[in-house]
């Protein structure tokens, strides 16, 4: 991968982050840090979708706590680009343990648990593509240009 290539991603606002009033938060740091929201949609995830996001998790002792958690309240679904936007995404949002997550980050400044640890992103380009897909058609995407967007 190149150096700035635009890269698309995922990043939910799982059902504690929405339920603290965080989704305007979590989308102003990603817009602060040049990161364009091209797609969003707030919903209530059905066990058998957790089942398929989380897939590569099941069978470990956390999976049971992950889709109960995801399917406990409305999320809100982000679809995300920019230059690198699958690292500065993770790098924005922190570690997944939030007493170990740098501060500075979402993570590290909000989440409370390692469960409910408000947000999810994609941690590869193939995890964000497969991952997109279970929360958006090709169709739901909208392009358009942000002012400065030449300098992100």
């Amino acid at each position: 991968m190149a150096e700035g290539s635009v890269e698309r991603t995922l990043i939910l606002v799982k059902p504690d982050g929405v339920r603290r009033g965080l989704v305007g938060e979590v989308v102003g740091r990603l817009e602060r840090k040049g990161l364009k929201i091209v797609a969003a949609r707030m919903l209530r995830v059905a066990p058998e979708l957790a089942q398929r996001h989380y897939a590569e998790h099941q069978g470990k002792p956390f999976y049971p706590a992950l889709i109960q958690h995801i399917t406990s309240g409305p999320i809100v679904a982000l679809a995300v680009e920019g230059r690198s936007g699958v690292s500065v995404a993770r790098l924005l949002i922190g570690g997944t343990n939030p007493q170990q997550a740098s501060p500075g980050t979402v993570r590290g400044d909000l989440a409370l648990g390692i469960t409910p640890n408000l947000v999810h992103a994609s941690d590869s380009l193939e995890s964000a593509a497969r991952e997109l897909a279970l929360y958006f058609g090709p169709d739901e995407y909208l392009a358009y240009s942000r002012v400065g967007e030449e300098y992100f």
